[in-house]
């Protein structure tokens, strides 16, 4: 199952200037463990949430084979007036789901205790994380899609939630954005590099990293020198 981009442009205009995220992005993503590199506004996020349907592109269309979830760690979908228990049930009627199965995994897997059954505005930053990741890993994806939430929590959740994605990518693959490199090398396989509006294809992860990191050290330089 892949996911296809065909003539994908997407920007945006921030005090004034139209920023270019994808120009004309023609390419097909092949199944497999995908890291999704770029410096600071290059995008990252924005192509996940291109990927799950939560954005649009300005021309263009995504194709997606299979299902795709929602960017795990975008907690932004869920109804601050409802608990954790609440919204979980309402994803899992979206989905069609059993909503007691879904109920029952997320309360056990987040690990909120009495929260679970508080609203989702008095969450903390961390807790909106363990939910987000909870409902997510409650369903059956053929693409999950993982914007830097693999580290949340103490030691102990951290290593439940590694669990939980090897068990996952028995059948599924993975789109990850993660400033961490240890998290990208223990999950992906290639990279991708979003740099200026253009996707650079690596088939080897450490090609793509040796990249970026010689991209990041140029862009530092190139400040250090306009501000010299």
């Amino acid at each position: 199952m892949t996911i296809r981009f065909r003539n994908v442009v997407k920007t945006f205009r921030t005090h004034g200037v139209r920023k270019v995220i994808l120009r004309k992005l023609d390419l097909t993503l092949p199944r497999r463990n995908i890291a999704v590199l770029g410096g600071n506004g290059a995008g990252k996020s924005t192509l996940l949430r291109l990927i799950a349907g939560a954005d649009r592109p300005d021309s263009g269309a995504i194709l997606r084979e299979g299902r795709v979830s929602w960017p795990l760690g975008f907690a932004g979908s869920f109804n601050g007036s409802l608990t954790g228990l609440e919204n979980a049930r309402f994803v899992a009627r979206i989905y069609g789901e059993d909503t007691e199965r879904v109920i029952g995994f997320v309360e056990e897997f987040a690990e909120l205790g009495e929260s679970f059954r508080m609203p989702f505005t008095t969450y903390s930053s961390g807790m909106r994380a363990r939910l987000a990741f909870g409902v997510s890993m409650a369903f059956r994806f053929d693409w999950y899609l993982v914007d830097e939430i693999t580290e949340v929590g103490d030691t102990s959740f951290r290593e439940k939630c590694r669990t939980v994605f090897k068990e996952r990518m028995g059948h599924a693959r993975m789109i990850m954005v993660s400033h961490g490199l240890g998290s990208l090398r223990s999950y992906c396989d290639m990279g991708i590099v979003l740099d200026r509006g253009e996707v650079l294809v690596f088939d080897d992860l450490e090609d793509a990293i040796a990249y970026h990191e010689a991209n990041m050290r140029g862009a530092k330089t190139g400040v250090l020198q306009a501000a010299g």
